[in-house]
């Protein structure tokens, strides 16, 4: 039903989980674990995978939270609970109250956890490419700093996203890095067809990290595209399904 960072997982006083597509209710094209608000399954399913989810992750299910994402580099702050229907539009979320699960909904696009086990703040972010070329990340840290975080002490911890050898782009994708910083090209090699390539959004994440000041990263190196076990929009657009399931990756504060 999970994925754990190894580098998580050590950490006194954290829960957290990249949750799998196993263990839910769901039938279909969302079989079975899809936490999608957004995505067309019946809305009592995704109520009790979320269900499902907040308790492996220790805290009840309003307790349990996400934003409204739109590929921002906006960050929300969470104090306690917020009616899932007003939702904040960010793309993450920090916080330093316990018992408070806060997460990212992806199926492709890189979910990044984070903590400060010293000042006891954490955060996920959305990392799209858009976002991670928008500077999510860094917001991110940003806001994890105004609740107290030193950045050197953050642990960083990047979970199931689509990688590069999954991740054809065209050349205009590739412009647009380049644009932002000729050193981007590094993140993409040729895709031998049509001037495409294949883009390295893992790799990419981590440079930002490191050069935002992160130097404690895990990556659980799972690919979405390839890998069964978790939903990916590119793989259901390739089959011509008419949707696809979505999962929520959260970090929680235990009580002291």
């Amino acid at each position: 039903m999970t994925t754990a960072s190894s580098l998580l997982s050590a950490i006194p006083g954290v829960r957290h989980a990249f949750f799998s597509r196993e263990g839910g209710v769901s039938g279909g094209i969302y079989e079975s674990l899809n936490a999608g608000i957004g995505s067309k399954d019946y809305p009592s399913n995704v109520a009790e995978n979320r269900r499902r989810m907040a308790a492996a992750l220790g805290v009840e299910p309003r307790r349990l939270l996400t934003a409204f994402q739109i590929h921002s580099p906006d960050v929300a702050v969470a104090t306690g609970p917020w009616d899932p229907a007003s939702r904040p539009r960010a793309d993450a979320i920090v916080t330093a109250t316990e018992n408070l699960a806060i997460g990212v909904t992806v199926a492709d696009c890189g979910p990044v956890l984070f903590v400060d086990p010293n000042a006891r703040v954490i955060g996920a972010a959305h990392a799209g490419w858009k976002g991670a070329l928008g500077g999510v990340l860094e917001s991110t840290i940003a806001a994890m700093e105004r609740l107290g975080a030193v950045r050197a002490g953050i642990v960083a911890a990047i979970g199931p996203l689509i990688r590069q050898h999954s991740y054809e782009v065209g050349h205009e994708f590739v412009e647009r890095f380049i644009d932002a910083d000729a050193t981007n090209a590094q993140f993409f090699v040729p895709a031998g067809r049509d001037n495409r390539a294949m883009f390295d959004l893992a790799g990419f994440i981590r440079m930002r990290l490191e050069n935002a000041g992160v130097l404690m990263i895990d990556d659980t190196g799972i690919d979405t595209y390839s890998d069964e076990r978790f939903f990916s929009y590119r793989r259901s657009m390739h089959r011509g399904e008419p949707d696809y399931g979505r999962h929520v990756h959260a970090i929680v504060l235990e009580a002291e």
